[in-house]
């Protein structure tokens, strides 16, 4: 991997080779020593160009191959994730009293989140290294995320979840056939007993929070959104945040595109938790160290009580400038619908809380009505009909009557 340097600890600045089996820093260790990938941007100039990837007919993650830590020869899944759609909905930005509004629906990916593009690096980054099975905690979209790229390369996948993980999440792990282990308690037992397993059993450690390669796929979201705007970058990126490394991702994949001389400058980026969960949002806006909290919302993807990669979340808020915002399950609940009937766009309850953060942040004149704002969307709807169904309420129930249906359509259409 010529176009990377090494790894650098964020917390002593330690540097350290690229080499397998390295994810931690090995002087910080346990208390500590979360990785960042670096690359030599000059050799990234050499190796690709913004007019170079116009013609790139890859449209995947993997036109961006320089800016990755794979090698170029490493075996990839089959599975097309990334270059999801990025859509201006006049119906959502009239609702919001926007101008500029863009919203990344990154529901589309192949098992339904953005969490895909972490997984998929897992998957290569475990066959480079001979591993035969990846392993991981998650609330429910990073397991489904790696049961599915793990079987599209034909390796085994072990994952642990909590009891509370939605069934369509959990179904998908069954039908990917992953070795599903449901822990009967919160997210924080959850990682710890997978820790604990992986350490044991010597499987690859998928969890984004351990391994520095998964924040270097989550950052393509941000490649994309740049490129897909015409290399202008917007003023906002907002998005929900759980464990905080999709977020350091998205300011990652940034920072790496204005270091390589892609773009001239780079966007604020508003970070939003639920009420119920919300330990880096209270970091943040009291300006002091985060502290755990119960995990108590309907946004099962962000219920993350003990945050795993905080500092990197908030480095993030406030390296760009940006903010953070708590709002209710009401909220997220409300967004459900609002994104769903203003622009054709089925987001789960963690997936649209960004969209509900952006419409208090707007309502206070923190985000201008004019700005260019995008709103990532992490995760589809159908992960959690439930909680749609929550949001929505019931379907009209009739008997087969035309005169009962005019009846109950009274008012309605």
């Amino acid at each position: 991997m010529k176009n990377v340097l090494g790894l650098r600890c964020i917390d002593c600045g330690k540097q350290v080779p690229a080499v397998a089996g390295t994810y931690t820093c090995p002087t910080c260790g346990k208390t500590g020593g979360i990785m960042d990938v670096e690359y030599d941007y000059k050799v990234i100039n050499q190796m690709t160009s913004r007019e170079q990837l116009a013609q790139s007919k890859d449209y995947s993650i993997f036109r961006y191959m320089p800016f990755l830590p794979i090698g170029p020869d490493s075996a990839r899944p089959h599975l097309r994730v990334g270059w999801s759609p990025l859509y201006k909905p006049q119906g959502l930005g009239k609702s919001l009293g926007m101008s500029n509004l863009y919203v990344k629906d990154d529901g589309q990916n192949p098992t339904a989140s953005l969490k895909d593009r972490a997984s998929i690096i897992a998957v290569i980054k475990a066959v480079e290294e001979k591993a035969p099975t990846v392993a991981a905690s998650s609330t429910g979209n990073a397991a489904s995320s790696l049961a599915g790229s793990a079987a599209a390369m034909g390796i085994k996948s072990v994952i642990f979840v909590p009891s509370r993980a939605p069934q369509g999440k959990v179904a998908q792990l069954l039908i990917f056939g992953a070795t599903v282990i449901s822990v009967q308690g919160s997210y924080e037992d959850t990682f710890r007993l997978s820790a604990e397993a992986i350490e044991r059993f010597g499987w690859y450690n998928r969890n984004a929070a351990i391994n520095p390669y998964l924040v270097e796929g989550k950052k393509t979201v941000a490649l994309e959104i740049a490129e897909q705007l015409n290399w202008e970058v917007p003023d906002w990126v907002i998005l929900s945040v759980g464990d905080g490394c999709t977020i350091a991702g998205v300011w990652k994949g940034f920072k790496d595109l204005y270091n390589a001389g892609w773009i001239d400058r780079l966007p604020k980026i508003a970070g939003v938790q639920s009420t119920g969960c919300c330990p880096l949002v209270d970091a943040f806006v009291e300006n002091r160290p985060w502290r755990p909290k119960e995990e108590n919302t309907i946004a099962d993807s962000i219920a993350v009580g003990v945050p795993r990669n905080p500092d990197k979340a908030l480095n993030a808020v406030r390296e760009s400038g940006g903010t953070m915002v708590a709002v209710s399950d009401e909220e997220i609940l409300a967004a459900m619908r609002e994104l769903g009937r203003t622009s054709g766009i089925f987001g789960e309850p963690a997936g649209v809380t960004g969209t509900a953060g952006l419409k208090v942040l707007v309502e206070k004149g923190v985000i201008g009505a004019d700005e260019k704002v995008v709103s990532i969307v992490t995760g589809n709807g159908l992960k959690d009909v439930q909680n749609a169904i929550k949001a929505v309420g019931e379907p009209i129930r009739v008997e087969p009557s035309l005169k009962e249906l005019l009846v109950k359509l009274e008012g309605k259409v």
